[in-house]
């Protein structure tokens, strides 16, 4: 149990991590709880609350009920992915739309890495395990491979994508961001989040209550996904834990060509700026970019982000993962 404050700090960083790349379609904020070594922490700390912590309030008291639940970590966790969303959300738009070979290299390393760091996990390269291994790889890419769909906002939708992106967002290898994409709701999402953010601060009561209804719709529904969901992750991890990491190795794995930097643009779309943005594209080698390829730089980049993962790694042996 963790009782300085310093340690909450690092769990907030950790949070605020995670927000980036669950706002970058095709990184997993469950990547970096995986890599980061809070991951399991996290899956108990979420199975943890239920109605039961009502009773327990009431039978023994706040603290204790709040302790049960790990409130603390799951406190400053949800704290430092909330600051990343609000705050990164246009930040991490602009940067797609003006540097995107950059960024998806610092993510493509960060990645490759990671795929090194969940493999060697697992204990028991049984049949099962090579079959697990193969199966998310061919499920993640071919998640990559989809044409998204045109985008629908309204509450009932709104509620179903946060449902089945916020079950994305908790596997490593599998973006909640892209899920969205390929639903046709993450323009919805990121808009309605820099509508909230922008009408707080300019006090625009109407915009303000349109964002917050949009939200608080898409949040009811990741609630509800993530306890369901996080449940059968608790249970795939104390009876099945190798099979489990092969899998979200595999979702790694295949994962990969979204990251990969070069593409082909081989649709686009207007977004809700009006602006002309790719909608469907293709992984083709650096030679072949049309435009600068930035090879030199990105692969410094991919470095960097390989390197960060054996930061991080060193910081998660001291946790149990």
């Amino acid at each position: 149990m963790r009782k300085l404050f310093p340690d909450y700090i690092t769990i907030t960083l950790k949070g605020i991590a995670m927000g980036a790349a669950d706002v970058v379609p095709g990184v997993s904020g469950g990547t970096i709880a995986f890599i980061s070594g809070i991951y399991q922490e996290l899956i108990d700390s979420i199975n943890k609350v239920d109605f039961s912590f009502f009773s327990n309030w009431k039978k023994e008291g706040l603290k204790t009920a709040w302790n049960k639940i790990n409130g603390n970590f799951l406190l400053a966790l949800l704290s430092g992915i909330a600051i990343s969303i609000l705050s990164l959300s246009k930040l991490i738009t602009y940067l797609l739309s003006n540097h995107p070979i950059l960024v998806w290299s610092f993510f493509f390393g960060l990645v490759i890495a990671s795929v090194f760091f969940v493999g060697k996990q697992i204990t028991n390269y049984s049949a099962k395990t090579m079959f697990a291994l193969l199966l998310g790889t061919i499920i993640s890419y071919l998640i990559t491979i989809v044409n998204p769909v045109a985008s629908p906002d309204s509450y009932p939708y709104l509620f179903l994508s946060g449902f089945i992106a916020i079950i994305a967002m908790i596997l490593p290898g599998i973006s909640g961001a892209f899920i969205l994409l390929l639903m046709g709701s993450y323009e919805t999402v990121i808009s309605t989040i820099n509508q909230f953010r922008t009408s707080l601060f300019s006090l625009d009561l109407e915009i303000l209550q349109q964002s917050i209804l949009k939200l608080a719709t898409f949040a009811v529904g990741a609630i509800l996904g993530l306890k369901l969901f996080s449940k059968i992750l608790h249970w795939l991890f104390n009876k099945h834990k190798n099979v489990t990491l092969a899998l979200l190795t595999g979702f790694m794995v295949g994962s990969l060509n979204k990251v990969w930097p070069w593409k082909k643009v081989l649709s686009s779309r207007l977004n809700s700026d009006n602006q002309t943005v790719p909608f469907t594209e293709k992984s083709i080698m650096p030679f072949n970019f049309d435009g600068d390829n930035q090879l030199l730089l990105a692969i410094v980049l991919m470095v960097i982000g390989f390197l960060t993962i054996f930061v991080l790694e060193k910081r998660a042996n001291k946790n149990s993962i």
